[in-house]
């Protein structure tokens, strides 16, 4: 049954202290399963998250985010306008179909030992560090290089360019947030350099292919269509960017989600191979990095008894999704869990995440390495995070722990 105008919950998603993970929205979850919000309307439970993610009335709604804070030219401008994230129709498709090949199952499987050797290394790094008697600090040493070298990987590029990605990675985030304008000209600086590095690689690649996504991408063709080379090479620029970005933070959040759940972490430790997907699968959906998907309607439609508008914005949150008791009666993480509904940190519909195959191969060697090593985890304070609503994850993560023998 829809709530009535004077029932349904109202919440200021832009306020310095609004968090998914409150009290506050499970409680509008709870009344309604949409909230009035001061950025048009959130959707909060499960089926409805489920039903509107596919629904032919709503666009990808993140195009005009430039333009809704006062940025309407440069160099970011240019890239955000016509990268895979907000295209629509006919354009979106057919670039989606040329770089599906790219994001295989196949090739994340291919990158697996890869990702397991850089695992190790870093892991075997944080114990040296914890011997010497310093302080480890997890984004800076185990899920910002992992999630970039990875990436690194995934590209067929020397390790020793991931600080220079990293810190160009971090720069375009700031464009995510609402005081894009203030930072445009550091973010263009960003995206211009971003740019001339894989207008390098390309060169490279052409000269020299490998069996890396890059050279795949340089080489692949279907029914005589192909990338043209402005879109390669914003193509190029988004996976520099959002390759490092959401992994880095999805990593901190799952090591966030195991101190709170121990037993889960002990489980782990003691099946690593087994439990990989399913610790994997639950950290995701009870604490994803992307806390709501972002949709624009692009006509006047009626869902559910609500009248929603052409242009209204629509927050479908995922978070909120992935926890509603309506489609996960237990919703606690377990990782012995049986037949839980799929969640939907990913997207889905037509933007569902061209990359999960990829993020998913590199956390699932990453989380079960770090509990066949780690015990005890806990962080002693001092850590950072980003807002808890959008995109969020620690910026700084100390993190104290027991070496297993």
């Amino acid at each position: 049954m829809t709530a009535t105008i004077d029932e349904v919950p109202y919440l200021d998603i832009s306020a310095p202290d609004f968090a998914m993970s409150s009290e506050q929205v499970r409680d509008a979850r709870e009344r309604s399963w949409y909230a009035r919000t001061n950025y048009g309307v959130a959707v909060l439970r499960y089926q409805e998250v489920t039903e509107l993610l596919k629904h032919p009335s709503l666009n990808q709604g993140s195009a005009k985010w430039p333009e809704h804070h006062g940025v309407h030219s440069g160099l970011f401008y240019d890239w955000w306008s016509k990268n895979l994230l907000v295209l629509e129709g006919d354009e979106h498709h057919r670039i989606r179909r040329l770089l599906n090949p790219a994001f295989s199952p196949r090739v994340a499987e291919s990158l697996k030992p890869e990702f397991a050797d850089i695992a190790l290394e870093l892991i075997e790094n944080m114990k040296a560090k914890q011997a010497r008697g310093e302080q480890v600090e997890y984004v800076a040493d185990f899920s910002e290089p992992f999630a970039t070298r990875a990436l690194c990987a995934m590209m067929g590029l020397s390790h020793e360019h991931w600080p220079f990605i990293a810190d160009r990675a971090n720069t375009v985030g700031y464009a995510l947030s609402v005081s894009i304008k203030e930072d445009i000209d550091r973010i263009d600086r960003a995206v211009h350099e971003l740019y001339d590095f894989v207008d390098t690689l390309i060169q490279e690649r052409t000269a020299e292919p490998g069996e890396d996504v890059v050279s795949r991408l340089i080489g692949f063709t279907a029914h005589g269509d192909k990338l043209s080379d402005a879109e390669l090479r914003n193509a190029l620029v988004l996976m520099l960017f959002g390759g490092m970005d959401t992994t880095r933070n999805q990593l901190g959040l799952i090591v966030q989600t195991y101190i709170r759940n121990p037993e889960q972490w002990e489980l782990l430790a003691q099946d690593p191979e087994g439990l990989a997907k399913p610790a994997l699968e639950e950290a995701l959906r009870v604490n994803p990095t992307t806390r709501w998907v972002t949709r624009e309607a692009n006509e006047d439609f009626e869902y559910n008894g609500l009248q929603i508008e052409k242009g209204t914005t629509v927050h479908l949150f995922t978070m909120a999704s992935g926890t509603d008791p309506e489609a996960y009666p237990d919703p606690e993480i377990d990782l012995l869990a049986k037949d839980r509904k799929p969640h939907h940190t990913f997207g889905g519909g037509v933007h569902h995440c061209l990359g999960h195959y990829i993020a998913r191969a590199d956390m699932s060697i990453a989380l079960p390495l770090l509990a066949q090593h780690f015990t005890d985890l806990s962080c002693p304070g001092g850590d950072e995070w980003l807002p808890d609503s959008g995109n969020t994850g620690p910026v700084r993560y100390p993190l104290d722990f027991s070496v297993r023998s």
